[in-house]
């Protein structure tokens, strides 16, 4: 995929004394106090001001924080915690702007400010047209650093890409773009998908959409329950959803028709209960009672699919196979984990709970990208093209 890249804007001499526009994601975890509990995304943006900064660029930064109503200011919507602890991480100040879309302000070279929350604006998250063009006056060059918004089409990340006299992605949603395509639009092949959580309806298009590309298809929680039902096997009273059985045969049989596979579990970790102290007792998958849970993977299975993900070119990793929360059952994640470690493969991951099950094992090193966006990586790996990808892509061809 063709775009701009911020970091060559740079590195050319375009950017010195430009009106230089971010949106980034700054939408930060708050206690009841408003004190900023988790500052990771706060971190994240720095690269891309720092480098506008060191350019002798004019430096504006925007960003959504929780859900205000737009046009209906609260103190608690404010982005006025995240400016002090911006200005900390990088020694300096860090003015607030309130009131900024008709731009009644002045940023000077080597200064940053941070836009008060985007979403207060009125049509920011329609998109509308006059918010738009005024967005895009606001600047000479656009960055877009927010891989977390970039599946939204609106004002600060659609609308000013589109008016603004240059678009460009910033450091953050670049490494997002150029992984994707690595792993997604020509990967190393074989290509393995672990597409794993409670419900195949809410991954039921992005099973769909892999079964077309990839050359295995791991499937774990309550979706490999729901596959285990179209393979024709008992899960007693586990997660899964049963109305969706042919759909899962749909999938697997398109596997399939393609010499691939979606490996069903051989053996499983059950439970009479869903709790972190409840018995686990490994049985083989034919073996299942009717009063049991499904919790996890067996070792058999584990280690089958290891072995797999050991021999892939291209891993692409979204949910943990089992309930690795609880210590009798996170066998089968952690194997899968260690795996992909281990793995000479490129891989890429996203999704919450797959982020924390590569925090438990330490493996964040042995990940080839881990993706920060969840909704993003999740359309993505749907098959479908995020609004940011598309508006870049169009401007850097008009270019």
């Amino acid at each position: 995929m063709q775009f701009i890249r911020f970091s060559d804007l740079c590195d050319q001499g375009k950017v010195a004394q430009q009106r230089v526009f971010i949106r980034a994601d700054l939408n930060v975890p708050q206690d009841e106090t408003g004190r900023i509990t988790e500052d990771t995304r706060i971190r994240a943006s720095i690269p891309a001001i720092q480098m506008a900064l060191d350019a002798g660029a004019a430096v504006m930064v925007t960003s959504h924080l929780g859900r205000p109503k737009e046009g209906e200011f609260k103190p608690a919507d404010s982005l006025a915690p995240v400016a002090a602890r911006l200005g900390q991480l990088m020694n300096r100040s860090v003015r607030v702007v309130a009131n900024w879309i008709d731009g009644e302000f002045v940023v000077a070279p080597g200064e940053v400010v941070l836009l008060e929350n985007c979403r207060l604006n009125k049509g920011e998250k329609k998109n509308d047209p006059e918010l738009a063009k005024k967005l895009g006056a606001l600047c000479d060059i656009f960055v877009h650093d927010a891989f977390g918004t970039a599946h939204r089409a609106e004002g600060t990340t659609y609308g000013i890409a589109e008016t603004a006299p240059i678009a460009c992605a910033g450091p953050l949603l670049a490494a997002e773009m150029d992984a994707i395509g690595k792993a997604l639009a020509n990967p190393k092949r074989p290509l393995i998908a672990i597409v794993a959580g409670s419900k195949v309806s809410t991954k039921l298009t992005i099973l769909q959409s892999l079964a077309k590309n990839v050359d295995g298809l791991i499937v774990g929680g309550g979706i490999a329950n729901t596959f285990m039902l179209a393979a024709g096997l008992k899960i007693g009273k586990s997660l899964a959803e049963p109305d969706l059985v042919n759909e899962a045969k749909a999938v697997i049989e398109a596997m399939k028709a393609r010499g691939a596979a979606v490996p069903i579990p051989t053996d499983v970790v059950t439970a009479k209960e869903f709790s972190p102290t409840a018995k686990a007792v490994v049985k083989q998958a034919t073996e299942v009672a009717d009063d049991d849970l499904i919790l996890d993977i067996g070792p058999e299975t584990a280690k089958l699919l290891a072995e797999q993900l050991l021999k892939a070119g291209t891993i692409v990793w979204n949910g943990p196979v089992g309930v690795f929360e609880f210590e009798a059952f996170e066998n089968g994640t952690k194997v899968i984990a260690q795996a992909i470690a281990e793995s000479s493969a490129f891989s890429i991951a996203g999704g919450g709970d797959t982020l924390a099950a590569i925090a438990k094992y330490g493996i964040e090193k042995d990940v080839g990208y881990i993706s920060t966006g969840g909704g993003a990586f999740l359309e993505v790996l749907e098959g479908k093209t995020l609004p940011a990808f598309e508006v870049l892509a169009r401007r850097a061809a008009n270019s």
